[in-house]
């Protein structure tokens, strides 16, 4: 190599090095560093109410999740929350972001991106409480069910799997709008004016053009609905109050209340493990934006 090419090349690789170094290195320390503590620990003995690692590794906590009932329930239990999640977010946000896409006053625009990011400003707690309120006993709609006297007693709406989802939904339908509304904003106008000019009615222009090309905005929020929906631990616990144990809500258990470590880290790691999975399946599944290089 060209002695003077390196000397030049030399001071652009240091002054790389101390851009890129240091965000490397709180990326590994904060981000990779615990989800290698948590695999790890996965791995030691159960039953250790210690965080001190052993030598005796084992696939014993992963034998005794998928073999004991209270787990397996959680996992079933999660995934279906989830996917119930996931499509009604799907039903509703679509809609929505195919209008926002095609609003062509700027005033309607804005005010229907301020009605979607303002459930995002709050936090998740808050929403859940503000879900109470309508859900309840005592809620507005038992309220007004009660005072029309079409119902005897108050409809179970909280503490339980609804009360989760339509809590979820709050969170869900926001995030699916906004994949959908940036995916349909790259979408011709003139490729659905074209398919209805040639004899295509709403349905078909809609089946063969609009939704194929919204496709990846489909698979991006379903992906982001589905994992967060998976993750959630606020929402389950507030809106579930207890009686809906799902892998977030499981593992806070077993590490909180009966310290068993091991345990907690099989938990996250297989609750980790679910969104690889996902997240492949949508790279598989989505084409390379700059398509195949031949």
């Amino acid at each position: 190599m060209n002695p003077t090419k390196l000397g030049r090349e030399w001071p652009f690789r240091q002054r790389s090095f101390w851009l890129i170094g240091p965000p490397l290195a709180t990326f590994l320390f904060f981000f990779v560093f615990p989800v290698g503590a948590l695999l790890f620990l996965s791995f030691n003995r159960p039953n250790q109410a210690s965080l001190r690692p052993v030598t005796d590794f084992n696939l014993g906590n992963y034998n005794h999740f998928f073999t004991e009932e209270l787990f397996t329930d959680a996992l079933v239990r999660t995934y279906w929350i989830s996917l119930e999640v996931t499509i009604v977010s799907l039903l509703i946000g679509y809609p929505l972001g195919y209008l926002m896409a095609r609003t062509e006053d700027r005033r309607q625009s804005n005010f229907l991106m301020i009605l979607v990011l303002t459930p995002l400003q709050v936090d998740t707690v808050i929403r859940a409480y503000g879900m109470m309120i309508i859900l309840g006993d005592v809620g507005l709609i038992n309220s007004a069910l009660l005072a029309a006297r079409l119902i005897p007693t108050p409809l179970p709406l909280m503490f339980n799997e609804f009360g989760v989802i339509v809590t979820l939904l709050h969170i869900g339908v926001p995030i699916m709008v906004l994949s959908l509304m940036g995916a349909m904003q790259n979408i011709d106008p003139e490729l659905e004016e074209a398919a209805r000019s040639l004899g295509a009615n709403r349905l078909i222009t809609f089946l063969r053009v609009t939704w194929p090309l919204s496709m990846p905005g489909v698979l991006a929020g379903s992906l982001l609905v589905f994992v967060i929906a998976a993750s959630s631990y606020t929402v389950p616990r507030i809106m579930g109050g207890g009686k809906v144990v799902t892998l977030s809500t499981l593992m806070y258990n077993k590490i909180q209340s009966s310290a068993e470590w091991q345990m907690g880290a099989t938990v996250g790691v297989i609750l980790l493990m679910t969104s690889l999975i996902i997240v492949y399946f949508y790279q598989r599944s989505t084409p390379h934006p700059l398509g195949e290089v031949t």
